[in-house]
C-alpha cells in the first residue's frame, strides 16, 4: 500500500509555459503560439514536461525528499493551460513515486525515484 507524502493541484497557465520557455530556452511553438498549437495533434499549447517535472520535484522536495539520481520519467498524456493537474508524491515499498495527473485522472507525468 502507497503511503501518501505530499499532495496538492496547480493550473497551468499560458504566461507560465511563455516564462519557462523564456527560462529554459525551450521557445518550441507547441508551447508558446496558440495559432501553431492549434494546427498539431494537441490542438492547442501544453506545458514543457521539464515545467511539470519541476513542479512535482518542487513538491518532493517540500515533503523532505532531494533525490536526483536514478530517476525515471514519464509523460504519457499533455497538459493544458487552464487544466488542473493533481499533484502527488508517495512511497511504496521503497519507491517513491511522483504523479500529475487531470481531474479525470489520465497521468500526464510519472516520475520514479529507485525504481520500477
Amino acid at each position: 500500500m502507497s503511503r501518501i507524502l505530499a499532495q496538492t493541484s496547480w493550473t497551468p497557465c499560458q504566461s507560465g509555459f511563455d516564462a519557462f520557455a523564456a527560462l529554459s530556452g525551450d521557445d518550441n511553438p507547441i508551447h508558446t503560439n496558440p495559432d501553431y498549437a492549434a494546427q498539431h495533434p494537441f490542438g492547442a499549447p501544453v506545458a514543457h514536461g521539464m515545467l511539470i517535472w519541476a513542479r512535482l520535484q518542487s513538491l518532493a522536495h517540500a515533503a523532505g525528499i532531494s533525490l536526483t539520481a536514478d530517476v525515471t520519467l514519464r509523460f504519457p498524456a499533455p497538459a493544458y493551460a487552464g487544466e488542473r493537474l493533481d499533484l502527488r508524491v508517495t512511497e511504496e515499498e521503497g519507491i517513491l513515486t511522483a504523479r500529475a495527473a487531470r481531474a479525470d485522472g489520465t497521468l500526464v507525468c510519472e516520475i520514479f525515484w529507485g525504481g520500477p
